[in-house]
């Protein structure tokens, strides 16, 4: 574990060329070339090999792992009995260790979980969205994962806090200094009722590559990424495109046409992302077998209970005045006899009545029908 805690401060997340070191000659191994002159491994330039040994002459995994300690924060390793399996999947560009702060388990969490992404300067209605989902996704037992950062990631940490739920918040920086600053009371909310998780050690800052090579983390934690709002440069695109190699679900939450916000997400749509509106269409996707989402279908009017023939001649007669069954027969397309025998059948109902020689609407039939057309 010192190994690894001491190269989280050499190696910067997501170097898949130090996790290919790592995995052809191990831990120890390459922290012995670091820290001993030993030659730099195939094919790494001297300039390179350079950078890494003066961040090694600067680390001290003792000291990062008494300042974690003292800040409540754990370091999580790769075949511990707290690592997420899933992040293997990650193959070389697999975390070398996670600092965890917050008393749940990692790996348990991580089992039934969803990603909640998008833009961070987004609408009232993406937030809306993002809150909304969380606290349905919560209250139907799931993890909320996100990124911690303002817009729609923090509605989406708020509305899992708020619905008595669990989130976790994965951080491009040491998980001891709250980023945004603006968000400092958030995350530490977050890490009372829930996990904050970052790959940098105590004290990192981040920088607009750590944001990004994050966001893999996220898409690997957890079943599904969702991306609620997001322009065509948003950062939460990467997030989705890292779930769609990895194999997880990708969904993406339509936005109005006319918004730039929305553009990122409709192309995701336009490709293999599945549309969703609701907590209970993002379980059907990651959930297991038998979670489906309900039917969605309009309000039964009393009018759909009745045959089709009925219904073609209770849609013939006019809104106003009377007609005669042969014109009422002409315009259902069946014979006067049928239309005749219609009629009486949709008086018992309440939706006709006779008048003189004819037959005309009753003002049930009249207000049935106008709903059936017009539900606004």
């Amino acid at each position: 574990m010192l190994d690894r805690v001491f190269l989280t401060r050499v190696i910067e997340p997501g170097d898949e060329t130090g996790g290919r070191w790592i995995r052809e000659h191990g831990t120890r191994e390459v922290v012995r070339r670091l820290t001993c002159d030993g030659p730099p491994p195939p094919g790494t330039t001297e300039r390179r090999w350079a950078g890494l040994r003066a961040r090694a002459e600067r680390a001290d995994p003792g000291r990062d792992l008494d300042t974690a300690r003292a800040a409540g924060v754990r370091f999580v390793a790769p075949g511990s009995p707290e690592w997420p399996g899933q992040l293997d999947d990650l193959g070389d560009a697999r975390p070398l260790g996670l600092w965890v702060r917050g008393r749940a388990s990692l790996r348990m969490w991580a089992l039934r979980s969803v990603a909640l992404v998008g833009a961070r300067a987004c609408t009232a209605y993406g937030a809306h969205m993002a809150a909304g989902l969380a606290a349905d996704l919560a209250e139907r037992g799931w993890v909320v994962v996100s990124g911690g950062a303002y817009g729609v990631d923090g509605a989406a940490h708020r509305g899992a806090l708020g619905a008595g739920g669990a989130t976790v918040a994965v951080l491009a920086c040491g998980v001891d200094r709250p980023y945004p600053r603006g968000h400092t009371e958030l995350i530490r909310r977050i890490a009372d009722q829930g996990l904050v998780v970052g790959e940098l050690p105590p004290g990192e800052h981040p920088t607009p590559s750590r944001f990004i090579l994050r966001n893999r983390v996220i898409a690997a934690l957890t079943r599904g990424t969702a991306v609620v709002e997001a322009a065509h440069r948003s950062g939460s695109l990467v997030t989705a495109r890292a779930a769609r190699r990895l194999g997880r679900h990708v969904m993406g939450v339509p936005g109005p046409a006319t918004s730039a916000l929305s553009a990122g997400v409709h192309e995701l749509l336009r490709a293999d992302a599945v549309l969703v509106t609701d907590a209970a269409e993002i379980v059907e996707l990651v959930g297991d077998i038998g979670e489906l989402a309900p039917d969605r279908r309009g309000p039964v009017l009393p009018t759909d209970l009745l045959e089709p023939g009925a219904r073609q001649v209770l849609a013939a007669l006019p809104g106003r005045g009377s007609a005669t069954p042969a014109g009422i027969a002409r315009r259902a397309q069946t014979s006067q006899d049928d239309a005749i025998a219609r009629l009486y059948e949709l008086r018992a109902l309440g939706y006709v009545e006779r008048h003189d020689d004819g037959w005309k609407l009753t003002r049930q039939a009249m207000i049935s029908t106008r709903t059936a057309h017009d539900p606004c």
